[in-house]
Formats: structure tokens, sequence, C-alpha cells
């Protein structure tokens, strides 16, 4: 069996400080007004009982993507270890893969002109590093690894601590996974977004 990529988000120990964010648009050259990855800022509950959470948010590369077979050109592609990428060369822009996308984290590059997300900063992976954002969190709440590999921190996390997906509904199956997030934040659409947008 072959590496399969995930990240494991633990909301209990982000502090909302937007490093991984920042990262990642230092290191991919995102330009101004888009994002590869955000931190979303949701409201649960009714007044007086109303509660705060950070949720981090990025391409999930799911296993069953919903981008990849709306694209016409095939611009959109999926590696063995599942990570999805583009290929800026062959994409149009039509935006197919931005409607086909059930957790808004695609968008058109301004000054390229193609869709963009985040690709788990695969340079990086390929030079044996860990993904921008995971490198800089200073809390330790992003884990990146191979979810076959049984040493993993990855999969230790998510054998060993009850975690959610982002909107299991759409069978995309992502490989993001939250640890301590309320069922209603993974489903944003259902709650006020205050502080996060892209």
């Amino acid at each position: 069996m072959g590496k399969r990529y995930a990240m494991v988000i633990d909301l209990r120990k982000c502090v909302g400080c937007h490093a991984c964010q920042v990262a990642c648009k230092s290191e991919n050259n995102v330009p101004l007004g888009v994002f590869r990855n955000w931190v979303d800022e949701l409201e649960t509950g009714k007044f007086p009982t109303v509660s705060r959470q950070r949720l981090p948010r990025l391409c999930n590369h799911c296993k069953n993507p919903s981008c990849l077979n709306v694209c016409p050109v095939k611009a959109t592609y999926q590696l063995e270890d599942g990570t999805v990428l583009i290929d800026y060369d062959r994409c149009i822009g039509c935006k197919y893969c931005i409607a086909a996308c059930p957790y808004d984290a695609r968008f058109i590059n301004p000054v390229r002109k193609t869709a963009e997300k985040c690709t788990y900063c695969h340079e990086r992976l390929e030079a044996g590093l860990q993904p921008a954002c995971v490198n800089t969190c200073i809390s330790g709440a992003r884990v990146f690894g191979d979810l076959n590999d049984p040493t993993s921190e990855v999969f230790k996390l998510v054998a060993t601590q009850p975690v959610n997906v982002s909107k299991p509904e759409t069978n995309n199956r992502p490989q993001t996974y939250y640890i301590g997030a309320d069922d209603k934040a993974l489903r944003p659409n259902l709650l006020n977004i205050v502080g996060g947008e892209k």
C-alpha cells in the first residue's frame, strides 16, 4: 500500500493566530484577495449560550474529489498519494471545478487566470518537508502525514481520537480531519461565519 496523505487539525489547540494562512500565502506566492488556506470564525448557539469556534480550512484532497471529473481539459488530477493538483498549463479557467467543490477551496488566480487551491505544498513534500501551514503552526494544531503508515502521528490521531470531516454527506471522502469540531461547524452554510471570509 502506498502513501495516503492527510491532515489532522486539532481545534482544541488552534489559537486563531492565522500564521498558517500567512505562511501559505508567502510560500506559494498567493495574490492579494485570495487564499489557499484560511481560518473561519464561527458562532454557534443562541444568546445567552453562544460559542465561537475557529475552523481552519483548505482543500480536503478528497479520496473521491468532485472537482476531478468535471474538468473538461483534465487539468485537475490526483496523485497516487491522494494529493489533488492542477496543471496550470492545461487549465482554461472555466470554473467548473470551483462550482463542483463543496468546500469553497478553489478560486481563480487573478494573475494567472487559472483555478488554484491548496497543494499540501507539493514541492515541499518532494523535498521531504512539511507543508508550510503545518511547519508554522505555533500551537501544533496541524498534523500532516501518511494515513497508511501506522507509525505516523496522523494515523495515530485518526485511530485514537474522535475525528470529524467537513460535509461527509457529499461522499467526497475528505482527508482533512478535525478534532474537537462542533458537527454544525463543519457545515458552515448552517452557521453565521463572522470573520473568516476568503
